[in-house]
């Protein structure tokens, strides 16, 4: 049985459609450090002198992100805020006399720019286990609250469950607390979901991607898998690097940053597939984005923004079991955007693609597909169409399709 309909925020969700992952904290000024290696960071290092959230935001903004993500604290511990229960803080650096805060930078570009506001935090970090797991809950509760409780309003609440693996939390604490000070927030993955992990690192999610799951994948550094009580509606987000080694910056990997190409490609297995697409860029030891990845991010967006912003001139014919789209007049045709309105939570379990032209007297199938979702970019060899029609194959109920539309690449 079906948990439940899915809710506006998580619907919401899903026409974010694209977001920025930041990972930007202590490590960034300590070339080689690895997760959980426990190295010595100590707090002098951390000097951005030239900070700028809102080069990393309008940036985004322009390559067509609706939301961000800032890592406030990684596993390292290092909070990107004054935490009054840590003694590894922004406000214990020599960055503007201890009296910087990131967040607080974060913020209020995000405001600035209309893009939504997601916060990392780490539950886990090193040396955690020398605490009770009660005095590790209070201390996680307590620096969570002062996020949500000292910045606004915030969309969203990304947890990463790597290193938790063996700890067990006090969730309904933890999430009463969070749902306390922010009634409204998204949470990532873990406890209380309302989005979940793809399950991979790579940006891909799969051609039978559907919202609807009965189990949560955990982190990377297990196979485990968190069963849920009966399926519910948790959309999927697709989190991958900018460059192919490190989440945070390094002077050294510059010549793996991604090419439009392969952007483009990643759009398609996350977006394309249903599924939200989420880039990692580490900003830099003066506090910008690099030069290569902002460039490489704005030259991705246009080319989204060139493919998709001029849909062939059609009109649309509902039938009982799908649509047709009717061309204005016969010409190549390589792709097809479609979807489903998701307020009845993605009925469509297989559909096909059909095509008839002059020449093409009965309907030939030209693609099989499994569910719709929220979005389905379908690229296929170029054909010369007067007429697509999407046939509903399969489905748990009634359905309704959002405007396919037609494109030529």
């Amino acid at each position: 049985m079906r948990k439940s309909q899915p809710s506006a925020e998580r619907l919401a969700f899903l026409d974010w459609e694209m977001g920025a992952f930041f990972h930007f904290g202590i490590r960034t000024f300590y070339e080689g450090r690895r997760d959980w290696d426990g190295k010595p960071m100590p707090l002098e290092g951390f000097a951005p002198t030239e900070l700028d959230c809102e080069q990393w935001i309008a940036t985004i903004k322009e390559a067509g992100a609706k939301y961000a993500i800032l890592v406030c604290k990684h596993h390292d511990g290092f909070a990107n805020w004054p935490s009054k229960h840590s003694e590894y803080h922004v406000g214990l650096t020599p960055w503007r006399n201890g009296r910087g805060d990131v967040v607080a930078e974060f913020v209020s570009a995000c405001r600035k720019y209309d893009i939504k506001i997601g916060l990392y935090y780490s539950p886990a970090e090193i040396g955690y286990g020398d605490r009770s797991a009660k005095e590790h809950d209070d201390y996680f509760i307590a620096q969570v609250s002062e996020l949500l409780s000292g910045y606004g309003q915030i969309d969203y609440l990304w947890f990463d469950g790597c290193g938790s693996e063996g700890h067990e939390y006090d969730k309904e604490r933890i999430v009463k607390a969070i749902r306390g000070l922010q009634p409204n927030i998204l949470i990532f993955n873990m406890w209380d979901p309302d989005t979940r992990w793809v399950g991979n690192e790579a940006g891909i999610a799969g051609v039978e991607n559907s919202d609807w799951v009965s189990e949560l994948d955990f982190s990377v550094m297990t196979s485990r898998k968190d069963a849920l009580d009966g399926k519910e509606f948790l959309p999927a987000e697709c989190d991958f690097m900018m460059r192919d080694h490190n989440w945070f910056y390094s002077e050294y990997d510059v010549h793996t940053v991604k090419s439009v190409e392969e952007l483009v490609g990643l759009y398609y297995y996350s977006v394309g597939n249903g599924a939200n697409f989420l880039i990692n860029i580490g900003p830099d030891r003066r506090g910008l984005l690099p030069n290569v990845d902002a460039i490489r991010l704005k030259e991705f967006g246009a080319e989204i923004r060139r493919r998709f912003q001029n849909p062939l001139p059609s009109s649309l014919v509902e039938s009982e079991n799908g649509a047709a789209i009717e061309l204005s007049e016969q010409r190549l045709v390589n792709h097809i955007v479609i979807g489903e309105d998701m307020e009845t939570g993605g009925r469509v379990s297989e559909f096909s693609i059909l095509v008839k032209s002059r020449l093409i007297y009965r309907p030939k199938v030209i693609y099989a597909g499994k569910a719709i979702g929220h979005k389905r970019i379908i690229q296929f060899p170029p054909i010369r169409a007067k007429s697509l029609i999407v046939r509903v194959d399969q489905s748990s109920g009634g359905y309704k399709l959002i405007k396919p539309e037609a494109y030529y690449i």
